[in-house]
């Protein structure tokens, strides 16, 4: 006969079957979806002036919720407000694809503005 014993040498019955919503929780700690949120931010914003940080990013996660504070650089001319556009969306479909949480909001703070060099040249802009 085959029992599962309690250490008392008394013999419990067969193991019960336990659901597997009910046998644990993953919790995914904060940091991570930072760093999936600045990746995201990065594709998004693709090469980046030689000059420039790797975009960052800061979370605040409540349950399956995630809200997003992402700081970035960018090359300058640019439509700003497109690319910050850009990033909102890159972060939101990285963030919910890679960690299952909803974003339901994402603050870009362009923390930084580069010249490019061809364009300060162009207009007699010199360093």
């Amino acid at each position: 006969m085959t029992g599962v014993s309690g250490g008392a040498g008394e013999l419990l019955g067969p193991m019960a079957v336990v659901a597997p919503g009910e046998r644990g929780a993953t919790r995914i700690a904060d940091r991570v979806v930072a760093k999936v949120a600045a990746r995201a931010a990065l594709e998004a914003v693709g090469p980046l002036h030689p000059d420039a940080a790797r975009p960052y990013a800061t979370v605040d996660v409540h349950h399956d919720t995630a809200h997003v504070r992402v700081h970035l650089e960018l090359g300058y001319p640019c439509d700003i407000g497109s690319r910050c556009g850009q990033v909102r969306h890159q972060v939101v479909q990285r963030v919910r694809a890679l960690v299952g949480m909803s974003v339901p909001e994402v603050v870009v703070q362009v923390e930084r503005l580069h010249l490019a060099a061809e364009y300060g040249a162009r207009h007699g802009r010199t360093r």
